[in-house]
């Protein structure tokens, strides 16, 4: 089996390339995967086209990759009041934005981890959402075609994991991070406590090992790898 520890965070986005799509776990201040973040900022990696539900907080969460221009596009559901340097890049037509709405960005993140090729839904119908999507009318009404959302990495926080990748979270963390693990080609997940393998009830385990390739212990917020 191919390991997944890693001993600094460093090491864990070290061959994150230029334009890769990645996915940002995360919603209201819970459960952002902020050391990786960090550590891809240390790294430089640009051109990147982010999966999150906002853009930042200031300098906090994607904030800080924003400051730095290393994100060309962002999928986001709500970038937020607080998100002051995606604004700017956004002003300066530095950084493009899709617009999801929040139930159809998990939808289309999940329907990638389980291997659907779309969905249709009434949301977004006649809206700016719809355009360019295939309509179609089923069950009497008007619906639009979804399409999944796959991501060549999703950096994910999580509160505890085994030395296989099984992971729990804690409280509100959850989120959108067990999604963004299985829609994703590499996951790679910051968690504040690594525990040997059997330790964790199968009962509590949120997302499987087999959708967790790297497992990095970060406890707390580190600004070193």
């Amino acid at each position: 089996m191919k390991q997944k520890l890693y001993a600094t965070l460093d090491q864990a986005v070290a061959d994150i390339p230029d334009g890769a799509q990645i996915m940002f776990g995360g919603f209201g201040g819970a459960g952002f995967p902020n050391n990786l973040i960090q550590a891809l900022a240390r790294k430089g990696t640009r051109n990147i086209t982010a999966i999150s539900n906002n853009c930042g907080t200031r300098e906090g969460e994607l904030g800080l990759m924003f400051k730095n221009n290393q994100i060309k596009h962002v999928i986001a559901s709500f970038p937020g009041p607080h998100a002051n340097y995606f604004q700017e890049r956004f002003a300066a037509k530095e950084v493009t934005l899709e617009l999801v709405p929040q139930g159809i960005l998990c939808e289309r993140m999940r329907a990638a981890g389980a291997g659907l090729q779309g969905f249709y839904t009434t949301v977004g119908v006649g809206t700016e959402v719809a355009e360019g999507k295939e309509e179609r009318f089923l069950e009497g009404q008007r619906c639009i075609l979804e399409m999944p959302i796959h991501a060549d990495y999703a950096l994910i926080k999580a509160h505890k994991a085994d030395e296989l990748g099984n992971l729990t979270y804690r409280l509100a963390a959850r989120n959108f991070n067990p999604i963004m693990a299985m829609a994703a080609k590499t996951t790679i997940a910051e968690v504040e406590e690594i525990v040997p393998v059997g330790t964790i009830n199968p009962e509590h385990v949120m997302t499987p090992a087999i959708f967790v390739h790297r497992l990095v212990q970060a406890k707390g917020l580190r600004y070193a790898g």
